[in-house]
């Protein structure tokens, strides 16, 4: 596959994951670990139903056991974060604070071996967390209510482990895509081991909400983990990581299309500011190195 095909490709990721966060809200009341569940078994059998007429594709889930640990840790533990968040905080808000995972991939990605912390990285990150600071400061309601606290934290750590897997996940160049699928079946088994345990089930009441479900499992849950891991590992990285910062600026578009979250001048800026300063940290992704 060219690298220009690949890179494109991995683009489609990042337009799906812009919409998770209204997709999510869409979803209703289902609890945080049911839905995660449910998802992630749609993007399972999405994976699996490309393996028709591959049947060697069947031996990408035996991998070692890092592998393991890196794609199921990284996708039960954020979105089981993720999907807490947006159901006990305003929505843009935690989408905004879980969007800072672009701007701490470049700031991880630059303490590994042979990497250094630059000037440009430094004022990213103060740029982001200004940002960060000013959804708290600007909030409309003079100040988050006390049962919100939760899902702003739950957003703010989701960030840091879709960061940590994503930085993990370039060692592991060698894993093909096919084995996403199983990451993504052993996610929905989890997921459902812990609804079982501690959420009472409760059911969508309505066709949107089973669309909802479904559009989740196949694109935010599903086709965008396919597309991102192969936009890594055969395209252009540079591109793919500047890219990923228009991110919260489309979420948050698509929330206040769908009327989940209303415009404000400090949400405007914040989205400004986070995007801005993960752009400036990204500056080594935007400029082609002379070879």
């Amino acid at each position: 596959m060219p690298p220009r095909t690949a890179t494109l490709i991995g683009l489609t990721a990042i337009l799906m994951w812009s919409l998770l966060a209204v997709l999510t809200v869409a979803t209703g009341k289902i609890p945080a670990f049911q839905l995660a569940a449910m998802t992630f078994a749609v993007g399972a059998l999405t994976g699996f139903l490309t393996w028709i007429g591959r049947p060697n594709a069947v031996r990408a889930v035996r991998q070692p056991p890092l592998a393991w640990i890196v794609g199921v840790g990284g996708l039960f533990g954020y979105h089981a974060l993720y999907f807490l968040a947006l159901r006990f905080a305003p929505p843009a808000e935690a989408g905004l604070l879980n969007y800072l995972w672009p701007l701490l991939i470049v700031l991880f990605s630059s303490l590994l071996p042979g990497e250094r912390l630059a000037p440009h990285h430094i004022i990213g990150a103060v740029l982001g967390l200004a940002g960060t600071v000013l959804l708290f400061a600007g909030n409309s309601g003079g100040g988050f209510a006390p049962g919100q606290v939760p899902g702003l934290i739950a957003a703010f750590v989701a960030a840091f482990v879709w960061a940590a897997y994503s930085v993990m996940s370039r060692k592991l160049k060698s894993i093909p895509t096919d084995a996403v699928a199983g990451f993504c079946l052993a996610t929905a088994v989890l997921a459902a081991i812990v609804h079982g345990t501690i959420e009472v089930t409760v059911w969508p009441d309505s066709a949107a909400q089973w669309l909802a479900i479904l559009a989740l499992g196949i694109g935010p849950v599903g086709a965008a983990f396919y597309a991102w891991d192969i936009g890594m590992k055969r395209g252009d990285i540079r591109v793919l990581g500047a890219a990923s910062y228009a991110t919260p600026l489309l979420s948050t578009a698509f929330l206040m299309m769908a009327g989940f979250a209303k415009p404000s001048v400090s949400i405007a800026v914040a989205a400004v500011l986070i995007a801005g300063g993960g752009l400036i940290a990204a500056k080594d992704m935007l400029r082609k190195k002379s070879s």
